[in-house]
């Protein structure tokens, strides 16, 4: 029985040795980072300068044209007709338009009172949207829709007393290229708050309009791999101290509770300073404190040594030699 028992046990560590090396041994973690930067996000500036945005929403008519350019200002300055609510995967429940066009609210603006501090140049970026004609649809309470005058006289629409506004670089509709803007605008939840993060697995993907399909966390924010990292024979990170105010890691995450993530080599791994951090394809994970919103990727390309993460564990931009 002796026998029996150690010959399985034998067994048993061979099979996890070979599971580990299998897993964990498709790169080397010192990665030859010939880096090409994509998309590295400068700061935005002023109410005028794109924010990181997030893409286009899922709103059933998302693929119809609003106009573009100067030639949108005039859609942009239209009645906002029957408000309706847009599902999106990062925000979720994003107020719209009649013709699925996004509505924001500015942070300098105030809702009790309602009153507007968007003019002049500010206004030509984010056209106030017309309190004449708007009424709610399904899923809006219509006593929360109001109005206050501007400066010039005209009546812009309130939601919960916050006046909400269009972006003039939404093109179609169910674009959000305006979220997070200076750090000052963000897309109107139909309760007149800022949309929040829809509940998301643990690790899920999105679609960058530059990074392309990259991992998210539960939180809808954008993951990263260090380059100095290991992967190979098992996970080791190089982040420590200091580091880690910088780029939190990111908590183990049950296989069950990802989508779209490559399943092999999603483990977890015990750091150096003892805790649990997760990773993808056995490389080690981490989020960026310097990312606000979901759809920030300000930590891309960062040192020449931080990468957001493909579905397979890939650093974005960079070849693994």
């Amino acid at each position: 029985m002796k026998t029996s028992w150690r010959n399985a046990s034998l067994v048993a560590g061979a099979a996890a040795v070979l599971v580990l090396t299998t897993a964990c041994g498709q790169e080397g973690g010192t990665s030859s980072v010939g880096s090409q930067n994509v998309g590295a996000t400068a700061a935005a500036g002023g109410y005028g300068g794109v924010g990181s945005g997030i893409g286009t929403g899922t709103s059933p008519s998302a693929s119809s044209t609003v106009g573009g350019g100067q030639g949108n200002l005039g859609a942009q300055s239209a009645s906002a007709g029957k408000l309706e609510v847009s599902a999106n995967a990062e925000l979720g429940d994003v107020l719209t338009d009649s013709a699925g066009l996004s509505l924001y609210r500015f942070d300098e603006d105030t809702a009790e009172p309602p009153k507007s501090n968007c003019d002049g140049d500010c206004a030509t970026a984010w056209p106030p949207v017309p309190a004449n004609d708007a009424s709610a649809g399904a899923g809006i309470d219509k006593a929360l829709l109001g109005e206050v005058t501007r400066a010039d006289g005209s009546k812009q629409l309130t939601i919960g007393g916050w006046p909400a506004y269009r972006y003039a670089k939404d093109t179609k509709a169910g674009d959000l290229t305006g979220q997070g803007v200076g750090g000052k605008w963000y897309a109107l939840a139909p309760t007149g708050k800022k949309a929040s993060v829809a509940s998301l697995p643990g690790l899920s993907t999105r679609n960058d309009p530059k990074l392309g399909e990259i991992v998210v966390d539960k939180n809808g924010m954008t993951v990263y791999r260090f380059a100095k990292d290991k992967a190979w024979p098992e996970p080791v990170s190089n982040c420590l101290g200091a580091c880690l105010e910088k780029w939190p890691v990111v908590a183990p995450v049950s296989a069950n509770d990802t989508k779209d993530v490559q399943k092999k080599g999603l483990m977890s791994f015990t750091r150096s300073d003892g805790a649990k951090q997760q990773t993808v394809n056995c490389s080690p994970i981490y989020t960026f404190a310097a990312d606000k919103q979901p759809g920030d990727t300000n930590g891309q390309g960062v040192g020449g040594t931080w990468y957001a993460v493909r579905p397979n564990g890939e650093m974005v931009g960079v070849s693994d030699k």
